[in-house]
């Protein structure tokens, strides 16, 4: 019997308020709204990080991101790449007879030939391989070979390939990672999208972010077409998701990007709900009971478990992974384990007590960020842009520094997520037993990934 297919669907920099079935139809997203109207919506559903490269690391590899070593996004201090030791969900789809391709945004190793998508279990790759494009001005690559603008927008052209890929293989099982960069910056839409409530000539930030997602949209709603063409869509498991959380700041660009969000505090780069937690629905009707929002917490370290079992493959053998099997509870039954989940993020690497976070149950304990670990040396700028700008022919500088990582430890705050998702109000100074014993839980298990990412081989370029 042929297994399902699996369609993920990864956009970037999306929050709950972006999508229309959860800001009362501000944005059109009919697409996405079906998916969450004919399935499951995670309402408490996490990236493993605010910020991208780690984020992708765990939803591939099951496992927290500093464990294989993906601690930040600059290329070109290797600080993106997944280590050569960790198996992906490719990989292990692949073994059990899936084709399996990636269109779009890969930023889990934009250089080195070991860590093409090729080379993680990606047997098609149409996309590019760091951190963002121009939307009109992109360069992409079709399994290694240069794919230049032709003109489109580059959220057409992704949507364009992920419908070629069913096609091409309609008659196999499929893994299909569709992942957008929409709606990321650079800030651009086509015009004849973006609606105003001034001149389209002066679009605001904001109204240019509502079109980039509707595009997006529009895109999912032709792949869901071309399933449905094929008489696979029911037969086809489809995630959508996002990498984290929005980004929300005031003076970033000309204009604010701070955009409704559920109330969830915080954006892209904090711990904050608003940073980690993430809009994500699955509709599968034939493998699943759960129709509307799902409750229950779960991580993007828990999809690949999850996708195995999905694929029949779940005794695949790989590294231990740190999360769970996510089908009982899309099926309405309880978990047998929710275990407490974590989060780290500063640049460069991984610092103790700051930008740090842990849940278990409805408490969560959150260590606010040390501004100066948020901080970019003057030459990285530079090379990202040396990057973009020549990727086949770049090469890191040998003399790059690194920061030094001194920092005040931050104090602790506790909230009580099932009565303030909006982290609000700080118990902590009420229940001092509770947030001593979930600094031991945080503490040990940056102990636990970090051991773990001191032993990897030295994978700089």
């Amino acid at each position: 019997m042929r297994p399902p297919n699996i369609v993920v669907v990864m956009a970037d920099d999306l929050g709950f308020g972006d999508i229309g079935c959860c800001n009362y139809g501000a944005t059109r997203t009919p697409a996405i709204d079906s998916l969450a109207a004919d399935g499951a919506l995670l309402t408490q559903h996490y990236s493993a990080s605010p910020i991208c490269a780690p984020a992708r690391a765990a939803f591939l590899t099951g496992r927290y991101p500093q464990r294989s070593g993906v601690i930040d996004t600059f290329a070109h201090r290797a600080t993106d790449r997944i280590s050569r030791c960790e198996r992906t969900i490719g990989d292990l789809l692949g073994e059990a007879g899936y084709v399996t391709g990636l269109v779009g945004k890969w930023h889990s190793g934009a250089l080195g030939h070991d860590y093409h998508p090729n080379q993680r279990g990606f047997g098609e790759f149409v996309g590019f391989r760091g951190a963002g494009q121009d939307y009109w001005q992109w360069h992409l690559e079709r399994n290694g070979r240069p794919f230049p603008a032709d003109g489109r927008y580059l959220t057409d052209v992704l949507s364009a390939e992920a419908a070629q890929f069913v096609r091409t293989h309609r008659r196999e099982p499929f893994f299909l990672v569709v992942a957008y960069t929409a709606p990321h910056g650079p800030f651009q839409a086509p015009a004849e999208a973006i609606r105003t409530a001034g001149t389209l000539a002066h679009p605001t930030v904001l109204e240019t972010i509502v079109a980039m997602v509707e595009r997006m949209d529009a895109g999912i709603a032709s792949l869901l077409d071309e399933l449905q063409r094929w008489r696979l869509l029911d037969d086809t498991l489809v995630l959508f998701t996002s990498d984290n959380g929005p980004w929300m700041r005031e003076g970033s660009v000309s204009e604010t990007t701070v955009r409704y969000n559920i109330g969830l505090a915080g954006g892209k780069e904090l711990v904050h709900e608003g940073g980690i937690r993430v809009p994500t629905i699955v509709r599968w009707p034939t493998g699943i009971s759960e129709h509307g929002p799902v409750h229950a917490v779960s991580h993007f370290t828990d999809w690949v478990p999850s996708l195995l079992t999905v694929a029949g493959h779940g005794e695949a053998p790989r590294l231990p992974g740190d999360g769970v099997d996510l089908l009982p509870s899309l099926r309405g039954e309880p978990l047998e384990r929710t275990p407490p989940r974590f989060w780290q993020w500063s640049r460069y690497g991984p610092t103790p007590f700051a930008n740090a976070a842990v849940r278990d149950g409805d408490w969560k304990l959150r260590y606010p960020a040390a501004p100066e670990l948020f901080a970019i040396l003057p030459g990285d700028p530079v090379e990202e842009r040396r990057l973009a700008a020549d990727p086949e022919h770049y090469r890191p500088r040998p003399d790059l520094e690194w920061p030094d990582r001194h920092y005040e430890r931050q104090t602790p705050q506790l909230f009580d997520l099932g009565t303030d998702p909006g982290e609000q109000h700080d118990l902590a100074g009420h229940h001092p037993h509770r947030v001593a014993g979930m600094e031991q839980q945080l503490a040990e298990w940056y102990a636990s990934v970090e051991s773990e990412r001191a032993a990897l081989p030295d994978e700089r370029p």
